[in-house]
């Protein structure tokens, strides 16, 4: 699914990195994005829709919309179409709200 030589653009794929979804590795590129990674890897569901609980994928690839919405390193809400993979990272569905409520931020 990757692209590896692209016509006008030419050599795609840079140096092979390690990433995490749900503790599992997976094998990305540098310079390529998390939702593209994901996907590459047969990864196309990245979260539940907060209203009919129904599964979210890539939808817009330019950070538009909310579709893509993920917990990357434990940040919660990232665009996944938007951040680089970097070696390590982990990459976890969002499947509820956050919790923007708590004792750390004076509730």
């Amino acid at each position: 699914m990757h692209i590896k030589h692209h016509p006008v653009l030419g050599e795609q794929l840079q140096k092979q990195v390690k990433i995490f979804f749900k503790d599992e590795p997976l094998a990305a590129y540098e310079h390529q994005s998390v939702a593209a990674a994901l996907m590459a890897n047969d990864i196309k569901k990245l979260g539940l829709s907060r209203n009919l609980i129904q599964p979210r994928g890539l939808f817009c690839s330019r950070g538009r919309c909310c579709s893509c919405y993920m917990t990357v390193n434990g940040e919660d809400h990232v665009r996944t179409c938007m951040t680089k993979v970097e070696e390590g990272m982990k990459i976890y569905p969002n499947d509820e709200d956050p919790e923007v409520r708590s004792e750390c931020r004076g509730d």
